[in-house]
């Protein structure tokens, strides 16, 4: 699974509108509103390269009011949680 982490700007009088039109494509498992130089960051989950045009460039980048559009590819993920949730199957 590829991941990319998509730094939005967008009209910020129409924040919430935007993302939730963002969450419904195709890729995008979550959308998170930020404060910062940012407005919105989209977490987008592909199985190919190719379609992290097709979701970004073909879908996040035309949504209305999208201004501009930044992304960053994950080489690893770290992630105290998964292990914690390893370690404990079957304990309480």
């Amino acid at each position: 699974m590829i991941t990319a982490i998509v730094l939005i700007e967008c009209a910020t009088d129409s924040i919430p509108e935007i993302a939730q039109n963002i969450a419904e494509l195709p890729h995008v498992t979550e959308v998170y509103s930020t404060a910062g130089h940012v407005d919105l960051i989209a977490m987008v989950r592909v199985r190919e390269f190719p379609q992290i045009a097709d979701a970004i460039a073909g879908g996040i980048s035309k949504v209305e009011g999208v201004a501009d559009t930044e992304t960053h590819i994950a080489f690893r993920a770290y992630s105290k949680h998964d292990l914690e949730d390893t370690f404990a199957i079957g304990f309480e």
